[in-house]
């Protein structure tokens, strides 16, 4: 049997940057934890919607959106010295209907997959559930980043519970200056500071966000939201920007040019956690109720900010016991009664800092890779003593 220690070569198959996506960053960011490894070593297989040049952790790339390109890619990876393939999993980042080329290559992957669903939907197309149902089963794992979604694996998919592993969205560490160090640096001495951060898009529901703010400066007119992140390069390729514009079209029409703050920029870690560390409170009024995973979410949560949020699957796990506020869909009444409970109480908003940054140390990214590490290692344990007693089986048949 081989040793538990052996070195093992886990590939990534993932968007990566310098490509502006959620996914690349998150991959990146255990990448870079994983090296710290001794007993691993990590490399990247990219999928490209363009020309990108890349540093040295990506082995190869391939188009999104060429069949054959997955062909060719599973037989690279069959030839390699890779002993795991982890499979970054978003519909959107693989080609074909719901992203099934990808199947064309799990399907010819002879090396064990190991899945991260980054999207889990409790009501899918029958596509969609093809499509995570055939992933998942040709994985000898599956993580999700939150317990409400085993259920939906299980129930709407038909994943055996033996594959699912819960392991959290990461956070990264920085050591920054306190919150009131922050302001003052950034003149904003006595100000609530509000934000959200993230590639803007119209599922993001900051119109209401935005609604919500009218109302609380009527009470308190010393707030300031801040709306921090470019465009989605995808949204922004559709239609441009006519989403950023009608949020700043009604900045004005409510005139709170003093109380709201776009930065229309692609945001470094440093640059979102430097937001965060700013934040009274961290507000994401999103509208898609089934949304399993938010890295921006996970970030707040994190760095212990007291979070109002919407209530979509990932936000009321986040936020139970005490940890922040849930307001309704589309209401931005409810979402500016949620912000004023806390500006007025702050005694509760302590409370709900301390449960929050308590809950968020767990999810630091060095406390992740480990987690990421220990389910590389035990997936080749079973595989091993799998392989042991079969061999065992075999010797008695004779």
């Amino acid at each position: 049997m081989e040793s538990k220690e052996k070195r093992l070569h886990i590939a990534f198959l993932s968007t990566y940057p310098p490509r502006e996506c959620g996914i690349a960053t998150f991959t990146q960011d255990l990448v870079r934890e994983l090296k710290k490894k001794d007993n691993l070593k990590t490399s990247v297989i990219a999928i490209s919607d363009g020309k990108y040049s890349y540093d040295g952790d990506v082995l190869f790339d391939f188009p999104q959106q060429n069949c054959t390109s997955y062909l060719k890619a599973a037989e690279r990876i069959n030839a390699s010295d890779i002993d795991f393939l982890v499979v970054e999993h978003e519909y959107g980042i693989y080609g074909g209907n719901w992203g099934d080329y990808l199947l064309e290559l799990a399907k010819r992957v002879k090396k064990p997959i190991i899945s991260t669903l980054h999207t889990i939907l409790p009501d899918p197309s029958e596509k969609q559930r093809e499509v995570l149902r055939e992933l998942c089963r040709r994985s000898k794992k599956v993580v999700t980043m939150a317990s409400n979604s085993c259920r939906i694996l299980e129930e709407a998919y038909g994943v055996d519970s033996s594959k699912i592993v819960m392991i959290p969205h990461g956070v990264p560490s920085f050591d920054l200056p306190p919150r009131e160090a922050l302001k003052k640096e950034l003149h904003l001495e006595g100000r609530t500071v509000i934000s959200t951060f993230g590639l803007i898009s119209p599922g993001k529901g900051l119109e209401y966000g935005i609604e919500a703010i009218a109302q609380v400066v009527q009470k308190h007119p010393d707030v300031l939201y801040f709306i921090l992140g470019q465009t989605h390069p995808v949204v922004r390729k559709q239609y441009g920007e006519s989403y950023r514009e009608s949020l700043e079209k009604k900045v004005r029409e409510f005139g709170l040019e003093n109380n709201v703050r776009f930065v229309n920029k692609y945001l470094t870690k440093e640059e979102i956690v430097r937001g965060l560390q700013l934040s009274d409170i961290y507000m994401t009024p999103y509208l898609n109720r089934d949304q399993a995973v938010s890295g921006t979410l996970a970030y707040a949560a994190g760095y212990g900010r007291v979070i109002v949020s919407t209530p979509y699957l990932y936000a009321e796990e986040m936020l139970a016991d005490g940890r922040g506020l849930l307001a309704d869909f589309k209401d931005s009444r409810s979402l500016g009664e949620a912000i004023n409970l806390l500006i007025e109480h702050p005694e509760k908003r302590k409370e709900m800092e301390a449960k929050t940054l308590c809950f968020g140390k767990t999810m630091r990214w060095d406390a992740v890779a480990d987690r990421y590490a220990t389910t590389f290692r035990q997936t080749r344990q079973e595989a091993c003593e799998r392989s042991e007693a079969e061999h065992e089986r075999l010797k008695i048949a004779e």
